[in-house]
């Protein structure tokens, strides 16, 4: 495992949120209102959540033209620090 995969990782652990919100998108396209019903987690922080891990290009953001009914999904690099946290 690479250093800057260490430090993804270690980011995401740092808040529940974060490794909540990333864990519901595997495999998934959701809505942020969907995640928060999944994770109980809400919608604000949901947000905020959303806007970190796409910093790092965890998740995308497929209709940025919308202002609603956004839909996030997973990127091959979140995939892969998703793997790695689960082998840890």
């Amino acid at each position: 495992m690479k250093d800057s995969e260490k430090i993804i990782i270690e980011f995401v652990k740092l808040s529940k949120n974060r490794e909540k919100v990333l864990k519901t998108l595997e495999g998934e396209t959701l809505k942020p209102s969907d995640i928060s019903k999944k994770t109980n987690i809400h919608r604000n922080n949901v947000s905020r959540t959303l806007s970190q891990l796409r910093e790092k290009d965890l998740i995308r953001l497929l209709n940025p033209e919308n202002k609603r009914g956004r839909l996030y999904e997973l990127t091959e690099y979140g995939e892969k620090i998703l793997n790695l946290m689960k082998s840890e």
